[in-house]
């Protein structure tokens, strides 16, 4: 009798398929501002915490530490403002309703002072499209335009980091150790690769499906592989 397929052990939730619980950060929020206020912060240290692409600063103001997405550029000891007063400058948290057209910003609220949601990859951001009657439309890395309330928030600037991704692992632990960091499953095996009591993809003289590759959103988890409810596959022309 065959194992459990690889998506039913993975929808168990056991710790294999979980990223690892650090004690160095427990949240990258906003600090909750007077949205009438501008409040002056200091960058006391930039730090990396694994299982994140992209470096942490770490700014101390009003009593509290906040740990936020490190903007590329920043230096320890540099000073930053959280509000509407504050200057159009790299590091800066403003309201995307009163940054102009063409900024770049990232770690964007979806409603206010819910601590920032969108934009938060090394190397990422997004661009302010234009405004109108209290909404502001925002080009996402995607290349989608979203609409936000002009009250959120947002960093201006790009997130550190960027091209991380590039860097060669070269050794397959380190590849392994970055996965678990992560959440993810490493290696893997392909379904052909396997053999049929495995997996609904495995077996035949040959390694190929056998099947259709697209399943439907309502498959039972032992068949559900492959294209989950896909539109459409193969290469977009």
């Amino acid at each position: 009798m065959g194992k459990h397929i690889l998506t039913q052990r993975r929808g168990r939730g056991t710790p294999q398929f979980r990223s690892r619980k650090t004690a160095k950060v427990s949240s990258t929020r906003y600090p909750i501002t007077d949205p009438s206020k501008t409040v002056e912060y200091t960058v006391r240290n930039i730090i990396h915490e694994s299982g994140r692409l992209a470096p942490l600063m770490v700014v101390y103001g009003q009593g509290h530490t906040y740990y936020l997405p490190a903007v590329k550029g920043l230096e320890e000891g540099r000073k930053i403002f959280i509000g509407p007063g504050a200057p159009v400058k790299d590091g800066n948290i403003i309201p995307v309703g009163n940054l102009p057209e063409g900024s770049l910003v990232y770690n964007i609220e979806k409603v206010l002072n819910d601590g920032g949601k969108f934009v938060k990859s090394a190397g990422g951001y997004a661009i302010i499209m234009g405004h109108e009657a209290g909404w502001t439309s925002i080009k996402m890395p995607s290349g989608k335009k979203i609409t936000f309330p002009s009250s959120v928030r947002a960093t201006v600037g790009i997130v550190a980091g960027g091209g991380v991704n590039e860097k060669p692992i070269l050794k397959a632990t380190l590849h392994k150790m970055t996965m678990r960091a992560r959440g993810r499953k490493y290696p893997t095996v392909r379904g052909i690769a396997m053999s049929a009591v495995y997996h609904p993809h495995g077996g035949g003289r040959h390694q190929h499906p056998g099947k259709s590759t697209t399943v439907s959103r309502l498959t039972p988890p032992g068949r559900k592989v492959g294209n989950i409810a896909a539109r459409k596959t193969g290469r977009g022309k």
